[in-house]
């Protein structure tokens, strides 16, 4: 059963969506997804679990598409509307997708790649239509998703996902969360990754709540939407939280104080898909009277940890299991994760989906942590690029970050490990600057705050740090800048 469309049913009335200025009620969005799945079925009775990849902006068509694909018993593959042609052709051609469904003004990006690949190319609202039919009963064991993760070590690996992993990720983030229908959100995330598709928008659906769209991020378009009171839930990347900070920064005392207290206002306020930095937390705390909630999850797990709704929430540090997740440490400190929630496979990759587990079954996440006093998880960093191998130590890239960043002058920064001879790696820094910063000076400061093995042994300015679709720091970049 796919729990998302029976949930949503009841709200039949109540706005769903906004997308570019126009409201559409859930009763349009079931409507509208029920005659997509009529487009994609055409002739047949049931899609059997075949691929449909979708290029197509984020907004009302994109969720109709979603949700119709799913009716109709197919698995989507969203595609990253950034990406070359060689990337698309690599995920529509590795997915096996034989259905490719693009918003108008992808048609000629993409009409030469569809005829080249084989696959049926439909453009919404051109190609549409299909005669009404009983739809499949989808029984919840079905693929519902494919996900590519980043690639940051080899080509990307398709994340398989079943309509039960995705009804165990939302119903625990609705329940530790507490989203109601009486929630409305924005989402200013890519719909490629789990962040935006299942933690902003099929939570704020499955509740019964309102998703605004908003496909090209504006400061001011978002301040404007707390001031009007359109949202009370709010979730991005470090990076928005950044840009968020910038602007209100450079507003009146005036203006300052109003934008203060309307995000004062708002019921929910949450950071993932990259490290947060203290030093933005405790800024956005100041700015918004919000400790922003910080939670860990990655495409093969959607969500696994999250600081609570109520209670401490400890700065640096992710917080606890979320309902029905069970989470341990392996005895080098790797998260490792097991329940409904943890994917099927990685599609075609029999062995990567091996070795990916433990003999027990539990999932490996690659990501090194630590417990709180308060028996919470802080990261320490990914244990292929965050923690560095210097020297016998091994070094957390992320808690050097964090000390940086206090630096007088540094606006960001990314911590790296270098191959060396004699050390095996050696610690160095790309940081991006606001004014002249002496390196010898902030070399002194930095041997003051931690020990010596811990200190960055080279420095590279740059204007900003490579990031990927999310925000993330893509570190095998930084690394290629520095050597």
């Amino acid at each position: 059963m796919i729990n998302i469309f029976s949930n949503s049913r009841q709200y039949a009335g109540k706005t769903a969506i906004i997308s570019e200025g126009k409201s559409y009620s859930y009763s349009d969005l079931h409507q509208s997804a029920e005659q997509f799945a009529y487009t994609l079925l055409a002739d047949e009775s049931d899609l059997q679990e075949s691929r449909v990849a979708f290029m197509v902006q984020p907004g009302f068509d994109y969720v109709r598409v979603q949700w119709g694909i799913w009716q109709a018993g197919g698995i989507v593959v969203p595609l990253c509307l950034s990406y070359p042609i060689p990337s698309l052709r690599y995920t529509i051609e590795n997915s096996g997708a034989n259905i490719l469904v693009v918003s108008p003004e992808f048609e000629d990006l993409m009409n030469d790649l569809a005829s080249e690949l084989g696959c049926r190319f439909i453009v919404l609202g051109k190609n549409e239509g299909g005669k009404a039919q009983d739809l499949p009963e989808i029984d919840d064991s079905r693929g519902a998703m494919i996900l590519y993760t980043s690639g940051t070590t080899n080509l990307p690996k398709g994340v398989v996902s079943t309509h039960a992993n995705l009804n165990a990720q939302i119903s625990a983030l609705i329940e530790a969360w507490k989203w109601t229908s009486a929630d409305s959100t924005v989402c200013v995330l890519p719909l490629h990754h789990v962040h935006g598709v299942v933690n902003v928008v099929s939570c704020s659906l499955w509740a019964g709540a309102s998703c605004e769209f908003m496909p090209n991020f504006s400061e001011k378009g978002i301040f404007d939407l707390v001031t009007e009171a359109r949202i009370n839930v709010f979730m991005a990347v470090p990076t928005i939280y950044f840009k968020l900070i910038n602007y209100w920064e450079t507003q009146t005392a005036g203006v300052q104080g109003e934008l203060t207290n309307a995000l004062a206002n708002l019921r929910l306020m949450i950071s993932g898909s990259a490290a947060l930095p203290v030093s933005v937390m405790e800024r956005w705390q100041t700015i918004s009277t919000h400790l922003l909630l910080e939670r860990y999850g990655m495409t093969e797990i959607g969500m696994a940890l999250s600081n609570p709704y109520d209670g401490p929430r400890v700065a640096g540090h992710v917080g606890y299991p979320l309902p029905g997740v069970s989470v341990r440490l392996s005895e080098e400190g790797e998260i490792q994760v097991k329940g409904a929630n943890v994917f099927k496979e990685y599609w075609q990759k029999p062995e990567a989906t091996a070795e990916s587990f433990t003999e027990d079954g539990w999932f490996q996440t690659g990501d090194i942590a630590a417990l709180d006093e308060l028996g919470g998880y802080r990261i320490l960093g990914r244990n292929s690029v965050d923690i560095i191998k210097s020297g016998g130590y091994k070094i957390s890239a992320l808690e050097i970050e964090e000390v940086l960043r206090q630096y007088p002058g540094i606006k960001d920064c990314s911590v790296v490990g270098l191959p060396n001879d004699e050390w095996g790696e050696l610690v160095a820094a790309a940081i991006v600057t606001q004014g002249l910063v002496d390196e010898k000076a902030l070399n002194t400061w930095m041997r003051e705050q931690m020990p010596a093995y811990k200190t960055p042994r080279k420095y590279l300015v740059v204007s900003e740090l490579p990031r990927n679709a999310m925000g993330k720091v893509t570190k095998k970049d930084v690394v290629n800048l520095i050597q």
